[in-house]
């Protein structure tokens, strides 16, 4: 029978406006793992959406530790799973990321599979089909990701800025399939550079600490135009970047949350008020959280 096992994954924004399917940044809010082997399995959950991810059917955490295990021909022991959640589901904060890390962690300890940082984070990335979320979530920080036949290149940032980060969260959530199918097959050359030039101002922004530059790197034409109108709280937020205590804004993932990238010395109750003001609607939420490194900084090989 194996040790037990306990991890830590943290949430995720990925994009960060014009970084598509490229960028991502780890957010200090959690879910959390112990795992021991058992007869049956079990999940005993707490925390947001925990009557959800008690659930064993439909689980993301099992169906991913099982078809591991399947795809490598070991057996998968039943597991009693107890989880800590403070990730928001669906709401572009990366808990699918994060509960694909724990699928393939969970069946690299309990199936004896001896694989490295790098090819749970490869093979978490297949299964996601894009890395930004899961690569931050693995690696922590501010991170940049490609991902070419299976094998996933990064390089990461920024986990010590003193920068806050806040999180406006709707109501209601989106599925990222619908805001996938909001997007275009085809972009304007004008539109392509700029999110190139974008993109390189952000990264340059994260590893130089220039906060100045964040209300124009995080600019985006590629996917936040036409996801609006799915995440209607994004264009009323968009005009507080470069305002006050907020340094930039974007679409968090596939939305519908927002996120904002602020001062170190930002206070959650006058970023909470900026928002309310501007979105003009009660349900929001606001969550502070700020930058933290990835779960692999556990990862014992």
């Amino acid at each position: 029978m194996s040790q037990p096992f306990h991890i830590r994954l943290p949430a995720t924004s990925a994009n960060l406006g014009p970084g598509f399917d490229a960028l991502g940044l780890a957010m200090a809010l959690y879910l959390t793992v112990d795992a021991v082997e058992s007869a049956a399995y079990r999940i005993d959950a707490t925390g947001r959406n925990a009557e959800l991810c008690a659930r064993l059917e439909n689980n993301l955490i099992l169906e991913t530790y099982r078809g591991v295990l399947a795809a490598a021909g070991r057996p998968a022991p039943a597991l009693h799973l107890t989880l800590d959640n403070q990730i928001p589901l669906g709401m572009g904060c990366g808990s699918s990321a994060a509960a694909l890390l724990a699928g393939v962690t969970l069946a690299n300890h309990f199936g004896a599979l001896g694989w490295s940082a790098q090819q749970i984070l490869e093979e978490a990335c297949r299964r996601e089909g894009h890395p930004d979320n899961v690569a931050a979530c693995w690696l922590g920080g501010m991170t940049a990701s490609a991902m070419q036949e299976g094998v996933v290149k990064t390089a990461t940032c920024g986990q010590h800025l003193p920068w806050s980060l806040m999180l406006a969260l709707p109501s209601a959530s989106l599925a990222t399939e619908k805001a996938r199918a909001l997007l275009p097959d085809v972009y304007s050359r004008a539109d392509a550079v700029t999110n190139v030039q974008n993109t390189a101002l952000l990264v340059a922004a994260f590893a130089l600490g220039r906060a100045d530059l964040l209300a124009t790197a995080m600019g985006d034409r590629m996917h936040q135009p036409f996801r609006a109108q799915a995440c209607p709280l994004l264009p009323r937020l968009l005009p507080l970047a470069g305002q006050g205590p907020v340094l930039g804004v974007a679409l968090s993932g596939a939305g519908p949350s927002v996120l904002l990238v602020c001062s170190s010395t930002a206070e959650l109750q006058d970023v909470t008020a900026r928002v309310h003001a501007a979105a003009g609607e009660d349900g929001i939420e606001v969550l502070a959280t700020r930058l933290t490194n990835g779960a692999a900084a556990q990862f014992a090989g």
